[in-house]
């Protein structure tokens, strides 16, 4: 398989601060990880370019966008929420992340590569319409797709997003569409923050059915994830029929993660990402876009982030 990679030191400059888990020191694990194992050359390099704000205004309100940019143009320490700290380049660095997002979906549709791996910072799938949250800014999985199905004219595109907290922001950017199905595997919101994404939330509307949410008691591990992955993921997955597979790819329920409760492994890893890449190769040609969300334990970030790439590279 040829993979991309988005990888670009200007997302380093979004910075969080002394002590946010949230720190550039997670890029830089997973880049020294990926050249130390000898992947980065073996693998497409996609250049990042910022999203037109067009795309983001589709998804988030305009005030939203605003008052980001003047806040960080204004010299403020947060926006929204207390974790969500931000500095003078946040706001160019959050339409970069969007942008790469939007780039190697680019990639992969015009068969550039078969599928890629966009190491994005800010992450985003707990940016709201109308605020940011949980370390997040914009909506860049969310924004993904939805370029997707407008620039390329997709009908189904799906959206797996394993990180261990909810994807709350992509959730509501998209819960009242048919075109893009959501499907959020998480530790159970009654143990973890942001508290939302429980089994009743299935979507608004003409969405309705086109959200699952599938919470998991801690401490699941390996079996317990690969159980709910056979049982429930993959066959609503399969029975989507998508066109297109982008994956909100958050390893923060790694054992050693100080932020959760789950006790999943990089073979773990290893194994979901080989089942969701065979679902892409049955159903849409491979197309896959993998999009770095949480993971703060360093090492196992970078163990894990091996794991699943050396998978799309297979």
């Amino acid at each position: 398989m040829s993979t991309g990679l988005v990888f670009d030191d200007r997302f380093l400059l979004h910075d969080t601060g002394p002590g946010h888990p949230e720190r550039p020191a997670r890029l830089r694990a997973i880049g020294d990880r990926l050249r130390k194992a000898g992947l980065c050359d073996r693998m497409t390099r996609i250049e990042a370019k910022p999203a037109d704000l067009k795309w983001v205004r589709r998804l988030h309100d305009a005030d939203h966008i605003d008052r980001l940019r003047e806040a960080c143009a204004a010299g403020e320490s947060i926006i929204d929420t207390a974790d969500c700290p931000v500095c003078a380049t946040t706001f160019n660095v959050a339409l970069l992340a969007a942008g790469g997002a939007i780039e190697a979906a680019d990639a992969v549709m015009r068969d550039v590569v078969d599928n890629a791996f966009a190491a994005l910072r800010p992450p985003g799938h707990h940016a709201e319409r109308r605020s940011a949250m949980g370390f997040c800014f914009l909506g860049n999985v969310a924004i993904a797709a939805d370029y997707l199905t407008q620039q390329h004219k997709l009908e189904r595109v799906a959206i797996v997003d394993f990180d261990v907290h909810h994807g709350n922001g992509t959730q509501h950017l998209l819960e009242e569409r048919r075109d893009v199905m959501f499907i959020s595997i998480h530790e159970h919101p009654d143990y973890l923050w942001p508290g939302s994404g429980y089994e009743h939330e299935d979507g608004i509307g003409q969405g309705r059915g086109f959200t699952l949410n599938v919470p998991m008691m801690p401490p699941a591990g390996d079996a317990e994830y690969r159980a709910v992955f056979e049982s429930r993921v993959l066959p609503v997955l399969d029975g989507f029929k998508p066109q297109f597979i982008i994956l909100s790819a958050g390893f923060d329920a790694a054992a050693p993660d100080p932020l959760a409760h789950m006790r999943v492994t990089p073979a773990g890893f290893e194994w979901l990402t080989r089942a969701l890449r065979d679902v892409a190769l049955r159903r849409c040609d491979g197309r896959l876009l993998s999009c770095l969300e949480g993971g703060y334990d360093l090492d196992s970030l970078a163990d894990c982030v091996e794991a699943h790439v050396r998978v799309l590279m297979e």
